[in-house]
């Protein structure tokens, strides 16, 4: 098998913990693809996916498996050990998944506030304080939600969530958004020390790349 893969991806990142979860890393060929959210797609991803984005996972026999969630369902049935993160049935899988959605959703909002900001004279102010008020109320809805992300099992919905908060600090790394949540802070601490978490922090290897400044300040508009 080989993964169409970045390590600035959160969305590859949280493929590759669940393959460290699941035993798989040996079994798995990373292929190192960059995609293009502005301009023209890269075309060796487009031949495999197209929608032109990563991760996208190639297997013999069958066609290219997209998109993250995809690809960690079909991982999990490879492994005794997959009902463990995506549970096949009832509340647990309910929320799970819910969770997944939750922790994906934040994640695609970071990505697309990035990209607005990029743009023409720093992105539409209308666009950019949307995108801000949704990461807010995501965050005031997980800090509400860490007692109980941390009394369930570990599972395809905690990696989502730390997959988001990892790329607010990546990206955001200004917004000081832990002081803000200390609940969500000190779970997502615990398991930062995870081996599965540590392996994949989110790193950018190929020189800077400071980008925008976006302000995600707490507590005033």
């Amino acid at each position: 098998m080989k993964l169409l893969w970045s390590p600035k991806s959160p969305f590859v990142r949280k493929v590759m913990i669940v393959i460290h979860e699941l035993g798989l890393a040996d079994r798995i060929e990373l292929v190192r693809a960059v995609a293009v959210p502005r301009g023209e797609p890269n075309p060796v991803i487009l031949k495999e996916n197209p929608l032109g984005k990563i991760p996208t996972l190639l297997v013999p026999g069958l066609p290219p498996i997209f998109d993250s969630a995809v690809i960690c369902d079909w991982l999990s049935n490879l492994s005794a050990d997959g009902e463990s993160l995506i549970p096949r049935a009832g509340k647990p899988r309910l929320r799970q998944l819910r969770w997944q959605a939750l922790g994906d959703g934040l994640t695609e909002n970071l990505l697309l506030w990035r990209i607005e900001c990029l743009g023409a004279d720093g992105g539409d102010a209308e666009v950019i304080a949307s995108y801000r008020a949704k990461v807010r109320a995501a965050l005031a809805g997980l800090e509400d939600e860490a007692g109980e992300l941390a009394s369930a099992p570990f599972g395809i919905g905690q990696i989502a969530i730390l997959c988001a908060l990892g790329q607010l600090d990546f990206r955001f790394s200004q917004s000081e958004w832990r002081r803000a949540h200390p609940k969500l802070t000190a779970w997502s601490e615990l398991q930062a020390d995870r081996p599965s978490v540590a392996a994949t922090v989110i790193v950018n290897d190929q020189g800077p790349d400071e980008g925008p400044i976006m302000n995600l300040t707490f507590g005033e508009d």
